[in-house]
């Protein structure tokens, strides 16, 4: 516990079930009033910090609450992942699942109290927002208010990025989020990419409930190819992929989430899933049989999907399987009569995806930013 007599600010440690349900729902407060923001359901994120979520087996993590005028005013959690440490060999730790009123003084003791934390560790650097790591939710929305996030997306109040410049953060990488309307058809460009591929003897196959973690295996052994050498990655462990996999299993559509394959090898990897975000507006963090209802009505609607997962190991680029996957995920996007596909997040600097979401029709519509600082 710390407490600072001059803002009157007191850090609160998480010591328990009562505090931790009280970090999970200030969120469910402070956006109350606006409607663009997507409550997670709070039965989740009860299991997601927990000792269930296996990112705690190879990190540290401590979660915070901010205590202003005896009301919660701000959390925040510590995170010392020892996977990023040893792969990406440095001394970097993060902080995560920041929220806030607008109010410096509460930002500073937050971020102070992580710094603090993560200097008792022998880091160096504290970056963030990472929610738990870049193989998930990070980021604060810097440009695309005016649109609510799709699923697995922050969303956030313009202020935060105030608020992190006000405390001495710095931008460390933005991620870029692009939005395609569906239309008739593909370019013919992909389509003659795709005819490529094929006569290489590249093949796809569909992902469905049946051989669902069989394919995700694969997905992970492509990511991990694929994602190797990107800013911050960290490689995804095979309890990690079961867990996510549990979670995204009953959003899976088959005829768009595919694997591409060479020999029986697979060589690249395309998901998308509809954009549940919008049911979950309407169930309000909750889930009792009045939200269920709502659930399955609004489910029935979703119009948008989220481009979530895509890799192709690197010596099958500029082969065409791009194309491929692009052509047969198509397939199931018109049968399902979407209207608009999220290409995100995209670091701002991967220029050989960029080009190619450009190429189909991609225009860049949301901005996030990872901001860091020097451990003093």
């Amino acid at each position: 516990m710390k407490d600072s007599s001059e803002t009157g600010v007191e850090i609160v440690r998480v010591k328990d079930k009562r505090d931790l349900l009280r970090f999970i729902e200030f969120p469910l407060a402070l956006y109350r009033d606006e409607p663009l923001y997507t409550p997670q359901l709070t039965n989740d994120l009860k299991v997601h910090f927990s000792p269930k979520n296996p990112f705690f087996k190879d990190a540290d993590v401590e979660f915070f609450l901010a205590v202003k005028g005896g009301k919660i005013a701000g959390r925040i959690a510590a995170i010392l992942n020892h996977l990023h440490i040893s792969y990406q060999k440095e001394n970097t730790g993060f902080f995560g699942f920041f929220e806030s009123i607008d109010d410096p003084e509460v930002a500073k003791a937050l971020l102070d109290t992580v710094s603090q934390y993560l200097k008792g560790k022998g880091m160096t650097i504290m970056r963030g927002p990472m929610n738990f790591s870049t193989n998930e939710e990070c980021g604060f929305m810097i440009e695309g208010f005016e649109e609510a996030s799709m699923l697995m997306i922050p969303y956030n109040f313009p202020y935060y990025n105030r608020l992190m410049k006000d405390c001495g953060l710095a931008k460390a990488k933005d991620l870029h989020a692009y939005i395609i309307s569906v239309e008739e058809a593909l370019p013919d460009k992909i389509l003659r990419v795709a005819a490529i591929a094929e006569k290489r003897g590249i093949t796809v196959r569909q992902v469905t409930k049946d051989n669902f973690m069989t394919a995700m295996r694969s997905f992970r052994e492509v990511y991990n190819a694929a994602w190797g050498n990107n800013w911050s990655f960290i490689p995804m462990t095979e309890d990690e992929l079961e867990y996510s996999a549990t979670r995204l299993k009953p959003l899976v559509v088959p005829d768009m989430t595919i694997v591409a394959e060479m020999g029986g090898e697979p060589v690249g990897f395309l998901g998308m899933l509809p954009d549940f975000n919008f049911v979950l507006r309407k169930m309000h963090g909750r889930l009792n049989p009045i939200t269920l209802v709502k659930a399955l009505y609004y489910s029935r609607k979703i119009r948008d999907l989220r481009l979530l997962l895509l890799g192709i190991k690197p010596e099958y680029r500029n082969k065409g399987v791009d194309g491929i996957l692009f052509r047969e995920a198509f397939k199931g996007v018109k049968r399902g009569k979407y209207k608009r596909v999220e290409f995100s997040w995209i670091l701002e600097d991967n220029i050989n995806i960029i080009r190619l979401v450009e190429m189909i029709g991609g225009k860049l519509y949301k901005k996030f930013r990872i901001y860091e600082t020097k451990i003093t």
